[in-house]
């Protein structure tokens, strides 16, 4: 009202408000003026919502948040509406009563108002809201209740049907049933004003605003509403107590005599129709006086209405008929029901009701009995018609689609017939005709018609006609115990009529040679219904309505009574007449004389025309009259057509059946080429049920002899099974021998075939095998249905066959017979109980079992097949579990099943494959027998009992493991072993592809225990132990066979796989889970103190990998009691002792130590010295704590063994004749004075140093003369910890500290290093040399790795000095071009070729060696190029050293095929230590070095070098390798994710340690980033020339990675290198500014001043460096942007630094001051690239050149003249 934004006038603190204008209206003029819309009359309803704080006292009452919510339910948006109510609802809920009750006043007009919203969901939510405020309110709404009471009606009858149910449940909450009728008897006057002002007053127009509201929202409000009132008058009236009703009948007939209501009786809307006509119901039943005195108005609106046939309104119209026909008796009178009614009424019938036959004919039988005679005069016609028209409705196109709209029409039609003629059984001649009538022309009719359609002998029909039959015959006396009737005659005469009629019918189908099947199989579905009535599904008899009406006594005496207004009796409804309880079939002579016409008339059919259809049909009819007249009357047909003459068997004579059976089924049963024999087989049963148990057996046997198609046979045994009287009718001849043996000689015969045959045949036996399947596993009451003999053959006949297929070396025919018997095998199993009691039935499943425990490769079976035969075995096993008696016994299958596998795992060696597929089945019955049983089951228990080797069985099993695996612990030092007469053969490891029996049998086991293990989520407790016998002994094996495959470490590749294997199935930690810990580590601990070896190692690892030593600690020191225990020391013992004495207590190892050291000091001739010695080392690896004299004895006693027994230390022995005991004695001082130098140096005095060096030194002369037996571990061993010793010195030696040095001799140092270290490396250094050239493979298991990586770590200790004066043998190669020493080339010629051996540490070591020297070799070319003369060619280039660019070009001819199929940015994963890893290692490392090269030579040099790798395209090829060799994302493994900076690949440099390690993995990629790093840093130039030339795909790759990972780090890198530079230059200043990625240099020199500004791109170094000028003083302009150009040239396309540049740059402006002319070509004094003056003059213009420029001037340009004058230059 008041704009709201306008400025507000001062102190209005306000918005202006129509509420408060309104307030001040009543405040002032005390009236409130009506609304449009609302009744003002009502003056105790306040019209308004007070809005305003304080404005009257009874604002108060209203709460704020109510009043807000009341105030949002009057804004138009509906949103807005919706969600007010829902918070009034919430709000009633959650506030307190006395809140609520405030609103109350306000309440009624806003629910008035919103309860007939055009939104349902407002209406809905309103009513849900009510519901709240009256739970909360309760009594106090009284005072409200006639303002609401009318609109709450409304609302219970909304249209939308959960407002409706809202608005109900809020009445139910606010009156119990009881209070209802009391409540609106209260109301009843406002609740009728609302309702009659809706129907007889309100428009659309005046119920809606016209100018708001849309034309169509109006008129589908005012529909609602009308809808709404007419239903409420009903609820109304239905709710209020009768006196009331009486009361309000004076109001009604005011609405009832109003024109404006009748007119709702053909509204436009079929809801306001519905809606009238159920008001009209309710008035006809609740106020009768009513109606009929306005009855000329009530019976032409409702019956000219009856032809309504809207699915909403035909329900209420119908019932609102016979309510009409029912109140009003003289309704007929108010219409012409000739003309008015009763045509409307057949044109309904005749087309079905239109789709509402459900609604409609449940009505027509009352309407009927209500029809006075005026109405159905003449009665013949009348019924006629009607019945006609009915039954015509069956052709409606609903009725023809719909199966229950046609049920109902048909139960109508029948219950009318039936109706009717209960009616007419006078003997008058009208009543005659009648009856004619209804059957003649209405029931047989309707009854030939559901003949020939499928549909109505679908529907009830046939049941109908039944019950009707049934009733008829009890009238007509026929049934005994029916009680005498007056009209019994009238009844039996309809009785022959009806057959008389039905039979000439039938005949007229039958008595035809092209019959139709279908109308056949109608006749005989008719007869059977007729015969069984009670075997019909009674679902399809439809569910009838209940109409209450009234009928006359003598209809009540008919059984038919029905309720009626003044009727007091019990009733039944008429519908109720057709479910009258049928006692049985008909039982009329009628009946059976129809059925035994047929059947003769079908036997001559089949007799003179072989009528096929007839014979279908005869068999139908006797599957349900095998009556012993009908038999006769065959026979009696047959006998007129067989001559006299004939003898005939004594006993046919007796039984008809029976002669009808072999004189004819028989017959017609042998016939040839007969497809269909169903019909047939059905027809001997049929027969049998009329013979005695013998005589079926005699006829069963008969027709089994008959060599009939063993189809027959099956469908006469199926049919023999189907119910249990002729199973046991049949029971003789199923066991008897007749049967037996021709089912036996089947088998034989199939089994024959199908190893003979081809598999198209396959197909013909098909219903052999299914017979054979049947007779197998059909059981009834636990007795197979065949003589169990003949059963017991059949089985063994399978079961040989089946065997055979497993010898068979290609099983590809017999495909289809396994198959078949794997069908009948599976089947047998999985359905006859106990079926694994009989032996042959165990045969046959161990067969199905090993066929699917063994390898397709052997079986030659299909996947298909093994599918199936595996099913057959799982149901075997069930089956066999399952039987409570059965034992695990020697010679059952689970025994003999498990003696099977035993044998596959010890004696065939398996692959893979075959051991997967062996386990599979092992474990598959396990799994069954769980599931039958369960995990404590006594069967399990046995079977892995059986399964398991004997302690003497795992013992030959587990020597047979090969002996390769001590290899590794050994050179790890984690084991000290011997070996009896170790050979080459031993370590030169036979790949095979089979795996060591001990291996599957703990696979094997391991698997069982798992699965048996398998605790359902349910029972999940902690660890549970398992209940499997001697379990720990199979765990111990298994924890053995993993250590095993970790010390080959998993090669070759089958134990990988069998790793992989074990992984897959839970066995990989082993299953100590199942064993307590103190049982397994007991088992392990004995086994190790008794074999040693490999057991000491799985206790090892069992101990740590259980963590052990902190949470068992006791029980491990209760496992050796004591530590003299183990004293004295055997090699079972010692191995024991390695492992345990880390978990020793300080005590039991200082005791060990006592033990040890007086073993070596008092040594005999033939003490274990050599124990003792392992012993004490073990102690003291443990940091056990000896005293200094101990050691200084010990060492006494080693250096006395060196004067009494040298031949222990084996100084220069043939190392190849030294038994292991003696390699390993030496091994042990090596490791003692190993520790003597790393933990106590300063123990030892002068001549124990030298003895310690000299043998050492000795010790390394043996070791180079004896490479040849390195193939031996323990030889290797003896290098290992000999170069280990040599390691610890250099270490000493380097970096020990001042005051250790001191307590040493003092010319120890200078010894070792004038004199030792000399000596070390002139052995040392060929070395490797001598180990790759008598090893050349590195992959052949004898190939001595470990002894070539401790040489190779050794040799990373090599100083400078001794590489450049090396004593290596020379070697140089022809026509190498070289400047450098023969000592640096013959190492340089010896060692790069080892980049490239395939062994990773050699590879390292070399490039460590390498690089010490690499810096040196620039200088060498200096010197040789110093004094070439100065060419006038192209620039000079100058080839690196070269036997590295030999090996640079041997590798990248490599890498490029290893690479070929990557693109550019394509991650290449490589195999780390394969061969293509050690290739690319090479590659990377040969250019590391290559780089270190380049970037040690000064710059005139680069220059030359970066010419020649231009030229041979290396280092192009070197860039599109190294993008396949970057990961996409270069982070440094193993840091954190709260480190501060991302460490990447190119922020931290590759350790590159010659010892493996974990980061073997990610060393390539990070060489490669390494590489690529030092590349862009020293050649950057020529990294932007290279990618300038690349394609757009590979140059934006290569962009994007730079820019993100490497230029931030070189550009900081490039930038701090000039902050720290210590170079200065006169007359020139030079600063870094990091954060802009620039650097400003400052040129002076007297009044001349230069500034400039070089800035890096993001992009460095791809992009090109900008030089921009600052401030410059005193220099022309030209000269200025020569300059510019230089500096800018040099940084574009030198490969130097800013630094190198810039000198350059002050070198050129200092030769320009000094008044050196520039070269007129390139327009610098000094040449970009040889650094060279301006020397070449013209003779005519006298200017000079560079000789470079002149060159590539003279080549370029095609011509000799001077680039200035253009004279000739001579």
């Amino acid at each position: 009202m008041g704009g709201k934004n306008k400025q507000r006038t001062k102190g209005n603190v306000r918005p202006s408000s129509s509420g408060r204008a309104a307030e001040v209206l009543a405040r002032e003029g005390g009236v409130i003026p009506g609304f449009v819309g609302f009744d003002s009359t009502v003056t105790s309803e306040l019209s308004y919502v007070p809005a305003v704080h304080g404005a009257e006292e009874i604002d108060n009452l209203v709460d704020a948040d109510f009043r807000l919510v009341l105030r949002k339910l009057s804004k138009r948006d509906g949103v807005t509406r919706l969600k007010a109510v829902q918070d009034f609802g919430s709000m009633c809920q959650e506030r307190d009563a006395e809140d609520v009750k405030g609103v109350l006043p306000y309440w009624p007009r806003i629910y008035c108002k919103i309860s007939v919203d055009y939104d349902r969901r407002i209406r809905e939510a309103t009513q849900q809201a009510f519901e709240q405020l009256v739970l909360k309110v309760r009594r106090s709404l009284a005072p409200f209740l006639k303002s609401l009471m009318g609109h709450w009606i409304l609302s219970q009858c909304d249209t939308y049907t959960p407002a409706a149910s809202a608005a109900c449940q809020a009445f139910q909450a606010a009156f119990s049933p009881a209070k209802q009728p009391e409540a609106l008897s209260f109301c009843k006057d406002e609740i009728l004003n609302v309702l009659q002002d809706v129907l007889l007053k309100e428009t659309a127009d005046t119920l809606s605003d016209p100018q708001s509201v849309t034309e169509e929202e109006r008129e589908a409000k005012y529909v609602r509403m009308l809808t709404s009132s007419l239903l409420g008058v009903k609820r109304l009236l239905s709710l209020l107590p009768q006196d009331d009703r009486v009361a309000l009948e004076q109001r009604l007939s005011h609405l009832v005599t109003s024109g404006k209501f009748w007119k709702y009786s053909k509204h436009k809307t079929p809801q306001v129709r519905g809606a009238f006509f159920e008001m009209v119901c309710a008035l006809c039943e609740l106020t009768p006086g009513l109606v009929q005195a306005e009855a000329a108005r009530f019976c032409p609106a409702v019956l000219l209405s009856i032809d309504d046939t809207d699915p909403v309104v035909l329900p209420p119209v119908w019932e609102a008929v016979l309510h009409v026909v029912s109140t009003i008796p003289d309704c007929w009178t108010h219409v012409n029901a000739k003309k008015g009614v009763l045509p409307k009424l057949w044109a309904l019938l005749r087309e079905g009701g239109k789709g509402m036959a459900k609604a409609l004919h449940p009505n027509l039988m009352p309407l009927l009995s209500k029809l006075p005679q005026q109405v159905t005069d003449p009665t013949l016609d009348f019924y006629t018609t009607f019945f006609t028209s009915l039954i015509h409705g069956l052709s409606s196109e609903r009725a023809a689609t719909s199966p229950s709209e046609s049920a109902v029409i048909v139960t109508s039609a029948v219950e009318c017939l039936r109706y009717c003629i209960l009616h007419n059984t006078e003997e008058e001649d009208d009543q005659r005709r009648i009856r004619n009538m209804l059957i003649s022309q209405q029931l047989l009719p309707l009854l030939e018609r559901a003949l020939e359609n499928p549909s109505l002998q679908n529907s009830p029909l046939f049941l109908l006609v039944t019950e009707l039959l049934v009733s008829w015959e009890k009238r007509a006396g026929i049934h005994s115990g029916s009680e005498a009737n007056e009209s019994k005659d009238v009844f039996q005469g309809l009785l022959a009529d009806f057959w008389e009629g039905l039979g000439l019918l039938f005949v007229r189908y039958a008595d035809n040679e092209e019959a139709d099947p279908q109308a056949l199989e109608g006749v005989a579905t008719l007869l059977q219904v007729m015969r069984y009535p009670e075997r019909v599904n009674r679902k399809q008899v439809q569910k009838k309505k209940s109409v209450k009406i009234c009928l006359s006594k003598t209809e009540l005496n008919e059984g038919t009574g029905v309720e009626g207004d003044g009727v007091e009796k019990p009733v039944q409804t008429v519908s109720d007449l057709v479910n009258e309880k049928a006692f049985g079939s008909p039982q009329t002579q009628h009946f059976e004389d129809v059925v035994c016409q047929l059947a003769q008339l079908c036997l001559v059919h089949v007799n003179e025309k072989n009528s096929e259809r007839h014979l279908v049909f005869l068999s139908l009819l006797l599957r349900s009259f095998h009556t012993p007249r009908v038999f006769s009357k065959l026979v009696e047909s047959d006998d007129k057509i067989t001559t006299d003459g004939e003898q005939r068997d004594e006993v046919n004579l007796n039984n008809p059946a029976m002669q009808f059976l072999l004189e004819r089924v028989v017959v017609w049963l042998a016939e040839k080429g007969r497809s269909d024999t169903e019909h047939l087989v059905e027809m001997v049963f049929s027969s049998l049920y009329c013979c005695s148990q013998q005589e079926t057996t005699r006829i069963l046997n008969h027709i089994t002899t008959m060599n009939l198609q063993w189809g027959i046979i099956l469908q006469v045994i199926q049919r023999a099974c189907a119910d249990p009287e002729t199973l046991k009718s049949c029971r003789d001849w199923l066991k008897g021998s007749v049967l037996g043996e021709q089912l036996l000689g089947l088998t034989k015969e199939l089994c024959k075939m199908g190893r003979n045959s081809s598999s198209s045949s396959s197909s013909a036996s098909s219903p052999s095998w299914t017979l054979i399947s049947l007779v197998l596993s059909q059981h009834h009451n636990n007795e197979p249905l065949i003589g169990e003999v003949y059963m017991e053959k059949i089985l063994e006949k399978l079961h040989a066959t089946l065997s055979e297929t497993k010898s068979l070396s290609d099983a590809g025919n017999m495909e289809p017979l396994v198959s078949f018997i794997c069908d009948v095998a599976s089947t047998f199993f999985s359905s006859v109980q106990d079926c694994l009691l009989l032996q042959s039935a165990e045969e046959l499943l161990l067969t199905v079992f090993q066929l699917t425990a063994q390898d397709q490769t052997h079986t030659h079976l299909s996947d298909s097949l093994l599918e199936k035969l595996k099913k057959a075995c799982v149901a075997g096993v069930q089956s066999l579990v399952q039987h409570s008696e059965y034992e695990a016994n020697e010679g059952g299958f689970l025994h003999r099943a498990a003696l099977w596998v035993t044998n596959q795992l010890l004696t065939v060696s398996l692959d893979i494959k075959s051991l997967q597929v062996l386990v599979l089945a092992v474990q598959s019955i396990v799994e069954t027998i769980i599931s039958v049983c369960d995990q404590d089951s006594h069967l399990l228990v046995q079977f892995f009992t059986y399964l398991t080797p004997s302690q003497t069985g795992w013992t030959r099993i587990r020597q047979a493991l090969p002996p390769q695996w001590v290899k590794t612990p050994l050179l790890a030092s984690r084991h000290r072993g011997v070996c009896e007469k170790p050979s080459m053969d031993i370590w030169k490891c036979k790949v095979s592809n089979r795996l060591p029996a001990h291996l599957c049998a703990c696979a094997l086991l391991g698997r069982v225990i798992r699965t048996a293990a398998f605790i359902p989520c349910d029972q999940k407790k902690a660890k549970c132990p398992s209940h499997l016998p001697n379990i720990k002994y199979t765990v111990a094996e298994l924890l053995y066979a993993l250590q095993w495959c970790k010390e080959v470490e998993y090669s070759p590749t089958i134990v990988s796989a069998y790793h992989s294997l074990l992984t897959d199935w839970g066995l990989s930690e082993g299953l100590h889970g199942q064993v307590p810990i103190t049982d397994l580590l007991e088992t392990l601990y004995s086994r190790s103190v008794e074999l040693g070896g490999l057991w000491s190692l799985t206790l090892e690892e069992y101990i740590d990998t259980n963590n052990l030593e902190a949470t068992h600690s006791a029980s491990l020191r209760k496992l050796y009691g004591s530590a003299d225990s183990l004293f004295p020391v055997s090699q079972s013992k010692l191995s024991t002792l390695q492992v345990l004495c880390p978990t020793m207590t300080k005590e039991d190892r200082e005791t060990l130590v006592a033990l040890a050291t007086s073993g070596i000091i008092n040594w005999q001739e033939n003490d274990n010295v050599y124990g003792c010695l392992a012993v004490l080392l073990c102690c003291l690896q443990a940091d056990t704590q000896v005293e200094e004299e101990v050691l200084q004895a010990i060492l006494a006693t080693v250096m006395e063994w060196r004067n009494s027994k040298e031949d222990w230390f084996l100084f220069s022995s043939d190392l190849s004749q030294a038994v292991t005991e003696q390699l390993n004695l030496t091994v042990e001082m090596m490791r003692f004075l190993s520790w003597l130098v790393t933990h106590c140096p300063t123990v030892l005095g002068g001549s124990q140093w030298d003895f310690l060096l000299c043998s050492m030194l000795a010790w390394l002369e043996t070791a180079s003369e004896n490479v040849s037996s390195l193939w031996n571990p323990w030889v290797q061993l003896f290098v290992c910890e000999n170069t280990i010793l040599i390691v610890e010195l250099n270490e000493f030696f380097s970096s020990s500290s001042p005051d250790v040095m001191e307590k040493l001799p003092s010319e120890l140092a200078g010894e070792w290093r004038d004199f030792f270290v000399e000596g070390i490396y002139n052995l040392l250094l060929p070395l490797p040399i001598s180990i790759t050239d008598a090893f050349t493979e590195p992959d052949d298991p004898v190939f001595p790795l470990a002894a070539l990586q401790s040489v190779s770590v050794a040799l990373t200790y090599v100083p400078t000095q001794q590489l450049n004066q090396n004593s290596l043998p020379a070697r140089f190669i022809a026509d190498q071009k070289t400047n450098l020493p023969e000592p640096l080339q013959t190492l340089l010629n010896t060692f790069c070729p080892l980049l490239l051996f395939k062994a990773r540490p050699l590879q390292i070591t070399v490039y460590y060696m390498l690089e010490k020297v690499m810096p040196q070799l620039p200088a060498c070319d200096g010197e040789g190029d110093s004094n070439k003369p100065d060419d006038d060619r192209d620039e000079p280039c100058l080839s690196p050293p070269a036997s590295l660019m030999a090996i640079l070009s041997t590798c990248e001819e490599l890498c490029d095929s290893i690479l070929a199929g990557l693109q550019v940015g394509e991650f290449a994963v490589v195999q780390p230590l394969s061969v293509e890893y050690s290739c690319i290692l090479g590659y990377l490392l040969a250019w590391k070095l290559l780089l270190i090269f380049f970037k040690s030579s000064p710059s005139h040099l680069r220059a030359h070098y970066a010419q020649y790798l231009k030229r041979s395209c290396s280092l192009n090829k070197l860039l599109l390798h190294l993008f396949k060799l970057m990961p996409e994302n270069p982070v440094y493994p193993g840091q954190g994710s709260d480190s501060k900076e991302t460490k990447t690949f190119f922020t931290e440099s590759p350790s590159l340690a010659v010892e493996e390690s974990e980061s073997v993995e990610w060393e390539l990629p990070h060489l490669a980033c390494s590489v690529y790093y030092s590349t862009v840093q020293d050649l950057p130039a020529m990294v932007r020339l290279w990618w300038n030339s690349q394609e757009k795909r590979v140059s934006a790759a290569v962009e994007k990675f730079t820019i993100k990972y490497v230029s931030p780090v070189l550009s900081a890198q490039e930038i701090s290198s000039v902050q720290s530079s210590t170079q200065m230059f006169d007359s020139m200043t030079v600063k870094a500014r990091s954060a802009a990625r620039e650097v400003i240099a400052t040129y002076s020199v007297d009044d001349i001043f230069i500034e400039l500004v070089i800035q890096l791109p993001q992009n460095y170094p791809l992009g090109s460096i900008t030089v921009e000028s600052g401030r410059r003083v005193g220099v022309a302009v030209q000269q200025w942007r020569n300059w510019m150009l230089q500096l800018s040239t040099y940084l574009t396309h030198q490969n130097g630094s800013i630094m190198e540049g810039l000198a350059l740059w002050k070198n050129n402006v200092d030769k320009r001051f000094e008044g050196i002319e520039d070269c007129m070509i390139c327009f610098s004094v000094i040449h970009g690239s040889n650094y060279s003056l301006p020397k070449k003059a013209c003779r005519t213009c006298k200017k000079k050149f560079h000789s470079a420029c002149l060159y590539k001037w003279f080549t370029s340009s095609n011509k000799s003249t001077c680039p200035l004058c253009r004279e000739t230059f001579f």
